[in-house]
């Protein structure tokens, strides 16, 4: 093989950690601030680009000068990584075990043995549900970008060993990974966007298209035309226009990553590509304070999540704008600090072996604490006995509700509710329970007070509301379930139709069609169901929050305390809307909540929580609450 030029590549790029900081800083300001930066999570992507592009020009150089050892190139990925994820993971420990409720420590350990064997993004795949703790507060989620980097490397050094040597189908290859990588991603985001999300290979591209930088550079000449510095300036300029666009103009709500992915990508390979030289990169990616923030970017994004994930556990919600403010700023510290005395000493100092050795026994040390940690749940002896009693609650709520079966998961679709028990006498009135998880979870308490009298069909699925036409990406079912549902009634009218759902998500105003599709099909007989009262970061948390900072120390049966006030508003709403349909209107908040507060338990035993997380009703919540309800229908 001829020998490539590699000697343009060799010198440091400071244009390339001002890039680091734009993708940084933004990443941080969303987490922290996601109103001001809706796009700012696309930051991390940008980071894969930069990461493919640097490594891939380590490895290409070393095979270039026949120098390539995976032992040494593995050794460098430790020295880089393992110093400052050992630290965050150590302090997000201790922080956790005073703070965590026994469930989330235990969430906590399994993440951290994730995070010790770099598999992260697995981890938050075999959690991601429609019931998974929220990620906000998870301490170490930011971890999965991580794993997907080190999951690549596991394998892109060996293909390019074994292809090396085959200049003309080096970027023939690189392409054809990018384009199937790509395509995975594309048809995957239609499928199931969180398993995109966190999935090795539908994520490569962008870590591929950053290598593949690395290749045309390589393979160009070392000098750049003034016509080629024109194109470059143009280059780095839309670069720069794509990379502002995406911030502002991509959310949550997006099919992510899927074909918006590009913009990041395109905007950081080309920004890339353009060169050290161009104006944007000279002027703008290469000043100082830009270069310094891409100097600390990876302890920057390593500390800022964790310390904004305990601010929220410890207020049970959104830290104030000061809070985040704080943080922001200690974060930044905390980023020098690691970069300055533990990054720097442990990459460029003495005794490389020795360091890589211990860095492995510490890591591996970590990630059997974490499994520990994991294996006992959480080590809930932590608490006192009372806290115990009532917080350190398993509810199965697949049993519960009837999942698979009469609660649809996600990727279920209609036919899926002829698996469900739905025996019916003709000698009974029938009841049809219609809606989503908050319809799901009346079903314990219709059966308790309704089940001797009544027929009950169950048709409820997670995240798909009764509103028809109703469409989201990540329930591709709903309207079709919603559909026919509503067919169903006409072949077979149920006695009355109870419509209930978490309406505080829901545009309310689409409502209407369905009450009135429903009166056409002849079923007049329709009660709504309000909102139940909804726990910021959990009832639990709550209640653990409340008992430590009141004297003395008590669980209440009513609290006011960490209450999300949208459901109060809801409420409201929908009794108006009521009375306009025309239809039975039963408030939850009515029933369960008064001036004192709203009920949390219906006994002294840790099952009589009338919740088991931010508003789910349990078994026994349940059934005290639909008790309730012939009282409110008369």
């Amino acid at each position: 093989m001829k020998s490539l030029s590699l000697k343009h590549q060799n010198k440091y790029r400071p244009d390339i950690d001002g890039l680091r900081a734009i993708a940084v800083l933004s990443v941080v300001m969303f987490h922290a601030f996601p109103n001001l930066l809706t796009g700012g999570f696309i930051g991390v992507d940008v980071f894969f680009v930069i990461s493919g592009y640097l490594i891939s020009n380590i490895i290409f150089e070393n095979l270039n000068n026949k120098k390539f050892n995976f032992l040494q190139f593995y050794a460098r990925r430790i020295k880089r990584i393992f110093p400052a994820v050992i630290l965050v993971i150590i302090i997000s420990y201790i922080i956790g075990w005073f703070v965590l409720l026994p469930q989330d420590y235990e969430q906590l350990g399994k993440h951290i043995a994730a995070g010790a064997g770099f598999i992260s993004n697995i981890a938050s795949l075999t959690e991601a549900g429609y019931f998974d703790t929220s990620a906000e507060m998870k301490p170490l989620l930011h971890l999965w970008s991580l794993g997907i980097e080190e999951q690549f490397y596991i394998l892109w050094p060996l293909l390019l060993w074994l292809i090396w040597g085959r200049n003309n189908r080096i970027s023939s290859i690189i392409i054809i990974l990018i384009i199937l990588s790509f395509y995975l991603n594309i048809t995957g985001v239609k499928e199931n966007i969180t398993t995109t999300f966190y999935s090795p290979h539908t994520r490569f591209w962008e870590i591929l298209c950053g290598g593949l930088i690395a290749w045309i550079n390589i393979s160009k000449n070392n000098y750049t035309t003034k016509n080629e510095l024109i194109i470059n300036n143009t280059f780095s300029i839309i670069g720069l226009i794509l990379l502002a666009y995406g911030f502002l103009k991509i959310n949550e709500k997006f099919s992510f990553p899927g074909l918006w992915a590009i913009i990041p990508v395109a905007a950081s390979a080309l920004l890339i590509y353009s060169g050290p030289n161009t104006w944007v990169n000279k002027k703008i990616l290469s000043n100082n304070l830009a270069v310094w923030f891409g100097l600390i970017s990876f302890p920057l994004y390593l500390w800022h999540w964790p310390l904004l994930t305990f601010a929220r556990i410890i207020e049970g919600g959104t830290p104030s704008y000061k809070t985040r403010i704080f943080i922001l700023i200690l974060s930044i510290l905390l980023a020098w600090i690691t970069y300055k005395y533990l990054e720097q000493p442990i990459r460029f100092g003495k005794k490389n072996k020795i360091t890589i050795v211990q860095l492995s026994v510490a890591m591996l040390i970590i990630g059997c604490i974490g499994l520990a940690t994991y294996k006992y749940e959480g080590f809930s002896f932590r608490f006192p006995k009372m806290v115990q009693n009532l917080i350190d609650f398993r509810f199965d709520y697949r049993k519960a509700y009837r999942s698979g079966t009469c609660f649809l998961d996600p990727e279920q679709n209609h036919t899926s509710f002829e698996t469900c028990d739905s025996t019916k006498s003709n000698e009974r009135e029938t009841i049809l329970l219609w809606g989503d998880s908050h319809a799901a979870h009346l079903y314990p308490g219709y059966k308790a007070s309704y089940g001797r009298t009544h027929n009950i069909i169950q048709r409820t699925a997670s995240g798909c509301p009764p509103i028809l036409d109703f469409i989201v990406d990540s329930r591709p079912h709903c309207k079709e379930i919603n559909k026919n549902i509503l067919k169903s009634l006409s072949g077979n009218l149920p006695d009355k139709v109870v419509l209930a759902a978490i309406w505080t998500d829901y545009k309310l105003d689409k409502l209407d069609i369905t009450i009135r599709k429903i009166k056409k099909s002849g079923v007049n007989n329709i009660q709504l169901i309000g909102p139940v009262p909804q726990w910021n970061d959990g009832l639990p948390k709550q209640l653990y929050i409340y008992f430590n900072k009141n004297i003395p120390h008590r669980i209440p049966r009513r609290m006011n305390d960490g209450l999300n006030n949208n459901f109060f508003e809801t409420d409201r709403l929908l009794k108006i809307k009521s009375q306009s349909l025309n239809i039975v209107y039963i408030s939850v908040k009515d029933i369960l909540c008064n001036n004192d507060g709203c009920i949390t338990r219906t006994g002294d035993l840790q099952e009589d929580l009338t919740a088991w997380d931010y508003g789910h009703l349990t078994t026994k919540g349940s059934e005290f609450l639909v008790s309730k309800f012939l009282k409110n229908e008369k």
